[in-house]
């Protein structure tokens, strides 16, 4: 239910809508002789909608349509008659109107902190390895392209961006020798760096929204393979969640054609090719065709890597539309 609300919160727009259509709905009863006592309800739920949907108007903005829902209220009250009675309701409905403007400002506070405080974890990852300086938030794009392509709801977008910021949080646990190794990694290497997905679960684990959003899944599942030969798990097909399945493409790609300490890039047609080749062995059959449609020319794949590439932390998130204010 908690999770529900939430979701409902990041969400103005439908509390406007909600508070329009309420408005007519009280009309509409009015004039079919609904029991007057009753109307009261209706306006009260009509003030909510418009302080969660309206939080970010100036407050005489806010003042004016709660003043216009109180003249309406007033004058569908046959027993409120005083002039005394249509203050004493302004200041109640006034009240009610900033309480919910100040629910949905705390709301979006705690999206504001979380969010810079995914991207302080994910800039103190990247400090540890030059090579890979950025490659956190490039993932979160790559991802979140993805699932605009497939047509995810925003929330959903938004919950595989702050994913991406986080899915190697777990290396962080790694030692750098290890990390910035130029050379080709032992046996026993190679079994400690597999373990990060652990590692960044048990980190972030107790953070509440990221185990109802799915966020926890991306860390802990982002190496699992479609054909069940990934780790930490073993997963495979649609047992992987499908925020993992989409980060392992991301992930992959921005991994294949960015500089390493052990290699240097690939260009974007033989990375291209290889994400191609390994469609329903690694990688989602269904979601690698949405990824490789998203290159559509050679002018477009360009834009499309360099757009990406060179996008700053706000810039993503404004584009996302996330609400952070």
């Amino acid at each position: 239910m908690k999770n529900k609300m939430n979701k409902w919160l990041e969400n103005p727009a439908l509390f406007r809508y909600g508070f329009f259509i309420l408005m007519l709905l009280n009309y509409f009863l009015y004039f079919n002789h609904f029991n007057q006592n009753h109307l009261y309800v209706f306006y009260i739920l009509a003030t909510i909608f418009l302080g969660i949907g309206f939080y970010n108007k100036p407050p005489l903005f806010l003042i004016l349509l709660t003043t216009l829902v109180v003249i309406s209220r007033y004058l569908h009250a046959p027993e409120l008659t005083t002039l005394v009675s249509l203050l004493l309701l302004e200041a109640t409905y006034l009240i009610i109107m900033f309480i919910s403007v100040s629910l949905m400002k705390s709301n979006q506070k705690i999206k504001e902190d979380q969010l810079e405080l995914i991207l302080a974890l994910s800039k103190a990852l990247d400090s540890r390895d030059t090579y890979t300086s950025n490659h956190s938030t490039n993932v979160a794009k790559y991802a979140s392209e993805i699932a605009k392509k497939m047509k995810l709801p925003q929330n959903d977008i938004e919950i595989i961006y702050k994913g991406g910021i986080l899915h190697d949080i777990g290396k962080i646990g790694i030692p750098e020798n290890i990390l910035l190794k130029p050379g080709s990694l032992t046996n026993e290497e190679y079994h400690i760096i597999k373990n990060h997905p652990n590692i960044g679960y048990e980190m972030i684990r107790h953070v509440s929204d990221f185990n109802e959003t799915g966020v926890l899944d991306i860390v802990l599942y982002h190496h699992e393979r479609y054909d069940g030969k990934g780790y930490p798990r073993g997963l495979s097909g649609t047992e992987i969640p499908l925020v993992a399945r989409i980060m392992a493409i991301a992930d992959s790609f921005d991994a294949m054609t960015s500089k390493r300490v052990y290699r240097n890039e690939i260009d974007l047609e033989n990375t291209l090719i290889e994400i191609k080749k390994n469609k329903g062995t690694q990688f989602d059959p269904e979601i690698t065709e949405v990824f490789l449609s998203l290159f559509k020319n050679d002018k477009e794949n360009l834009a499309f890597i360099n757009h990406l590439k060179t996008s700053e932390e706000y810039e993503i998130v404004k584009d996302l539309n996330i609400q952070v204010s």
